[in-house]
């Protein structure tokens, strides 16, 4: 090989080099991908949550979410849990837009207590265990997964592997991941069945494997190599955003009455005396 030939071949290492790493930055925004769900919520509000949550200044109604009769596309495999429900309650209470009922385990732990009272197995204890002392859920919120992974890879691979040099890499283009999440979020109105309210979210994010990258028969980059999208990460970044965009439409309605806050220490500390 002259000369110029290996200074062109080069050359083109670098510029796909530099095209590859670019690429193999593992990033999720808002719309094509988004940010993990974080933090806490409670009386006092959110701690920690993510800067990208859309909020309310007081909440409209009190909730109930409910699981989709039909299931979640792509859950329960590949070690991802078996429902989003926990994930959408955290951001619905970090929001500060609802009041949120339990109608889950929660509620079946509630109810296996009363049991208990009411067969004499626990003390008489007028704070915990009442009839009639539940919140009604005012609004019902449902959410729908469509989650897919498209694999470029082979394609991509199988072009460079066609052209001189840049046949190189083609073991490393074939580890590119495209992983998509889409979600909905439809919100009813249990007084008149109306459904108020429907958002849809969506997260995308690309991948690049460089477990395949090497130069020459050293293999300069041959370990170098960046993990697999974590799909559980696009879907918290799509439910993110389909919560924000329901946000919007919740901002609108009238809020509900709604029962007394629950207490906190902050709000019920005593004042120092002076």
């Amino acid at each position: 090989m002259g000369a110029w030939a290996v200074q062109r071949s080069r050359w083109a290492v670098l510029v796909v080099c530099a095209a590859l790493l670019g690429c193999g930055k593992s990033e999720v925004e808002l719309g094509k991908g988004g940010s993990v769900v974080q933090g806490s919520a409670g009386p006092n509000g959110a701690q920690g949550a993510t800067d990208k949550l859309v909020s309310c200044t007081a909440p409209v109604a009190v909730v109930s979410l409910m699981e989709n009769p039909g299931g979640y596309v792509g859950l329960g495999r590949g070690g991802l849990p078996d429902s989003p429900l926990p994930l959408v309650r955290v951001l619905m209470q970090q929001s500060g837009c609802f009041r949120i009922v339990d109608r889950h385990s929660g509620l079946r732990a509630t109810e296996r207590e009363q049991e208990l009272k009411e067969r004499g197995v626990l003390r008489g204890d007028d704070t915990t265990v009442q009839k009639g002392r539940g919140l009604v859920a005012q609004y019902t919120l449902v959410p729908s997964l469509s989650f897919s992974e498209r694999d470029a890879g082979r394609q991509i691979g199988g072009l460079l592997a066609r052209i001189p040099v840049l046949d190189l890499f083609a073991g490393a283009a074939e580890q590119v991941k495209f992983k998509e999440a889409q979600v909905v979020l439809l919100l009813t109105d249990n007084e008149t069945t109306e459904q108020l309210a429907a958002a849809t979210g969506a997260a995308r994010s690309t991948d690049l494997g460089l477990g395949g990258l090497a130069f020459g028969k050293g293999g300069g980059l041959g370990g170098l190599g960046w993990s697999n999208t974590n799909e559980g990460k696009v879907i918290a970044s799509a439910f993110l955003d389909a919560h924000n965009r329901l946000v919007g439409e919740v901002q609108r309605l009238v809020a509900k009455p709604l029962p007394p806050p629950v207490p906190s220490r902050a709000a019920s500390a005593p004042r120092a005396s002076g």
